[in-house]
């Protein structure tokens, strides 16, 4: 048997040197592209689950109260046009009862009235004031009995009057209108406050669908180019696999056959753990559970398979 030309195995060992160096290099990119997509996967992850969270918060804590509160508006406004209606009502009723009664007599008792208790403030004022002997006294103080009781009478005409009854009734309303808009100001508050951290919940899930949205281009793209390495790499492989079948290329102390059998027992091993990844994802489909965008992306592949 003749002996191999030095030169030629010093050429076979060097393409043999190259092309291992060129897989290498592009095992190395491949590998570092494939970390990448891990890290945008990972980081979409986080991004779903902020997301979920701010819109449990906006849904189930914030909308919930400024519901309650809107709620609790709604009834109180309903309430005022209650009231206001029955203002009107009474103040309607009070002027049809002065035009039907003789207004004149009631103005006519209430200036009565003023009369009599300028003449009590009088009559108290001459015992604080002046000196009088004790029947000039008595006889005021006698004067001042008879003024009240007729001031009683008058308060007990008026009171049994019914245009001041209405007049009662208009005034316990008008009190209870105005504790209404009190608490109208104070629950419209508070529905704005939840309203405002609501919409700023929203706000934030909208940022972080865009970022969303951003990561996923680039996770696509990220793996596109993953995939042209890979697909390079593996044709490489098989460019030393049929190029070195049954030769064994010259190296310093190096073996390429257990080199080649290392980066083909890992190039199974990915294969396996993606076969895998592919079975879970089936799994889940069927199951109707929620696939990420790597799960989804696998399927994909399949089915153009």
């Amino acid at each position: 048997m003749s002996r191999e030309n030095p030169h030629n195995a010093r050429t076979s060992q060097s393409s043999f040197r190259d092309l291992q160096l060129k897989i290498e290099d592009l095992r190395q990119k491949r590998d570092e592209l494939n970390k990448k997509t891990k890290d945008y996967i990972n980081d979409l992850q986080e991004i779903e689950i902020e997301i979920s969270n701010s819109l449990k918060i906006a849904k189930e804590k914030y909308k919930k109260r400024r519901d309650y509160w809107n709620n609790k508006v709604k009834q109180l406004k309903e309430k005022k046009i209650e009231y206001k209606t029955l203002s009107d009502n009474l103040m309607e009723d009070k002027r049809n009862l002065q035009k039907s009664e003789k207004e004149p007599h009631v103005k006519k008792q209430i200036l009565s009235m003023k009369q009599i208790e300028r003449k009590i403030e009088n009559l108290e004022r001459i015992i604080e004031t002046e000196k009088l002997d004790i029947a000039e006294e008595n006889s005021i103080i006698d004067k001042i009995r008879e003024l009240a009781s007729m001031k009683q009478e008058y308060l007990s005409t008026q009171n049994n009057h019914e245009v001041f009854k209405i007049e009662r009734k208009i005034e316990i309303v008008k009190i209870n209108l105005n504790k209404i808009y009190e608490q109208l100001n104070k629950w419209s508050e508070k529905s704005q406050e939840y309203h405002s951290k609501m919409l700023k919940e929203f706000q934030n899930v909208d940022k972080l669908k865009e970022e969303k949205r951003k990561l996923e281009e680039d996770l696509i793209e990220n793996k596109k180019t993953a995939d042209k390495f890979h697909e390079q790499y593996l044709k490489r492989m098989n460019q030393r696999k049929k190029t070195y079948k049954g030769k064994r290329p010259y190296s310093s102390g190096k073996r390429p056959v257990a080199k080649y059998n290392h980066a083909k027992k890992r190039i199974e091993l990915i294969e396996k753990i993606k076969q895998d990844k592919l079975a879970t994802a089936l799994e889940k489909q069927k199951a109707g559970k929620k696939l990420n965008l790597f799960e989804a992306r696998l399927i994909l592949e399949k089915s153009k398979d």
